[in-house]
């Protein structure tokens, strides 16, 4: 016999029309198939019985679903619905939104933002990187390095950036996420 490409047999000729396993003859007078002692009724109540089978055990497999769920802790110091702790996300975008986003990858938690100048200091330039290095909201989850240039003779020129502005920037960081958690708390 010839396989189909699914693995079923193909269906006979002079089959019945709907009969499964292809049931000769005709609907008075059927003729098995290579199934002993079977007629077309006993495989239609065989089928009628697979189905009725299936359709039980999905209606309780759907009863699982329906269980109460334990309710998420929103206020939980690790919220990590974006790959990385979702206050000092939030909180890192808020703080260094004074400068045009360059980059904002929330499941590897990086954010580089494009070279801002000051309208009030037009030949010093910054531009800052934020990297988010845990889920928890703790001191040591968040990076800032930035970099200064500033304007000699027409061309930018890389400046030292003072260690306490990369601080005062990771502090206002990590004051923002504790915020944004005590109001989730709160709310």
């Amino acid at each position: 016999m010839v396989h189909r490409p699914n693995g079923h047999l193909p269906a006979r000729e002079d089959a019945l029309p709907g009969a499964p396993g292809g049931i000769r003859g005709s609907r008075d007078n059927p003729v098995e198939d290579d199934r002993p002692n079977m007629t077309a009724a006993t495989l239609h109540v065989t089928r009628l019985s697979r189905i009725a089978a299936v359709a039980a055990l999905a209606v309780a497999l759907s009863a699982c679903g329906h269980k109460e769920r334990p309710k998420a802790d929103l206020a939980a110091s690790q919220v990590t619905t974006i790959g990385v702790n979702s206050y000092l996300w939030r909180a890192a975008l808020e703080t260094v939104s004074f400068a045009p986003l360059l980059q904002a990858d929330s499941n590897g938690g990086v954010i580089v933002t494009d070279w801002y100048a000051n309208p009030s200091n037009p030949g010093e330039r910054v531009k800052v990187t934020v990297s988010i290095l845990d889920q928890d909201l703790r001191a040591d989850a968040v990076r800032v390095a930035a970099s200064r240039q500033v304007a000699q003779g027409g061309n930018w020129i890389d400046a030292p950036v003072e260690a306490a502005t990369v601080q005062k920037l990771e502090d206002i960081i990590l004051t923002k996420a504790r915020q944004l958690r005590r109001e989730a708390i709160a709310g």
